[in-house]
């Protein structure tokens, strides 16, 4: 990049459109700029050429005298012809308006890329340059770090009962993630100080963990409350029976009473989801009859002759 062509600096033509401009500086600037590339002064120096470049030529008063020749450049004007003698200089000396050069105009007080109104254009649709040139733009400035966002998938009962699980980020590192009981699915969890470093000092951001939770086999929830269907014998459900239920905490044993028809809710009070309080939702347990998966002849026999139940019709209430 040693040409003082303001094109030629942003691999542009002169026809370029200011959008073609903007996006030719764009691409050099995530390329060469210094926090990119710390140690290397070539490149800190190929980033103010191409700055004060796009200075020009983003301007389109600027660019238009540029382009008829009277200033230069760096923006200087151009020499007036010379009519006398006095007006030349025959020591061989450079003119004063001919002293500007992009490095002088890049470090200079005159540069609008050493405040945040030169990057303004940048800031807002470029997440790489808003943190490069924010930071670059406030000098020393104290500035807090970005948060930063990750997505964690947790088993159903791991949200209900309460975790703690490993979130190993993209850099390899790993944070361990402490997941509340009563989490729920979408929930965001934030971690201080686990997000990206500050700048200029500046304390860190924070991690934004968004809780994904898995889908149980049998397990539904509702609000605070945890919904089930639980499978009951012809014999359970005629007799009566005690059976084993599982809730979130482990089984329970729960009363079936006689007679108990297919759909029937029963309630378990304080086996749902926990609270912050310290309380506990509900868990209700929808029963279903189920009969074995074979036929079964004793079982058929007895229906066959079970004269009473031939006459028990349960859709009667749907009947016209």
């Amino acid at each position: 990049m040693s040409s003082n062509d303001p094109y030629e600096l942003l691999g542009v033509e002169r026809d370029a459109s200011q959008k073609d401009i903007q996006k030719a500086y764009r691409r050099l600037a995530k390329k060469l700029h210094p926090d990119l590339n710390p140690g290397n002064p070539d490149a800190e120096q190929q980033f103010k050429d191409v700055a004060a470049a796009y200075h020009l030529l983003n301007d389109p008063e600027q660019r238009a005298r540029f382009d008829r020749g009277e200033i230069d450049a760096s923006g200087a004007e151009r020499p007036r012809q010379r009519s006398y003698y006095r007006d030349f200089d025959t020591s061989g000396a450079e003119w004063p308006e001919q002293r500007h050069y992009y490095r002088d105009f890049a470090s200079g007080p005159g540069n609008p890329y050493t405040s945040d109104a030169g990057f303004a254009d940048f800031m807002d649709g470029d997440d790489i340059l808003s943190a490069v040139f924010g930071g670059r733009a406030r000098g020393s400035r104290r500035r807090r770090g970005q948060d930063v966002r990750y997505r964690l998938d947790v088993d159903f009962l791991d949200a209900i009962n309460g975790a703690t699980k490993r979130l190993t980020l993209p850099d390899g590192s790993v944070i361990d993630v402490t997941i509340p009981p009563g989490t729920r699915d979408g929930q965001v969890l934030r971690l201080r100080g686990k997000g990206a470093a500050g700048v200029g000092g500046g304390p860190p951001g924070d991690a934004l963990v968004e809780i994904r939770v898995r889908p149980h086999p049998y397990f539904t929830r509702r609000g605070d409350d945890i919904h089930l269907e639980m499978p009951i014998s012809l014999p359970e459900a005629v007799l009566g029976a005690k059976v084993d239920v599982p809730t979130p905490t482990g089984p329970v044993t729960m009363t079936v009473p006689k007679g108990a028809s297919s759909g029937r809710v029963l309630r378990l009070r304080g086996k749902g989801v926990p609270r912050a309080d310290g309380s506990r939702g509900d868990e209700y347990v929808t029963l279903k009859v189920a009969l074995p998966d074979r036929p079964d002849p004793e079982l058929e026999s007895f229906v066959a002759g079970w004269r009473s139940g031939k006459a028990y019709n349960p859709r009667r209430a749907m009947e016209a």
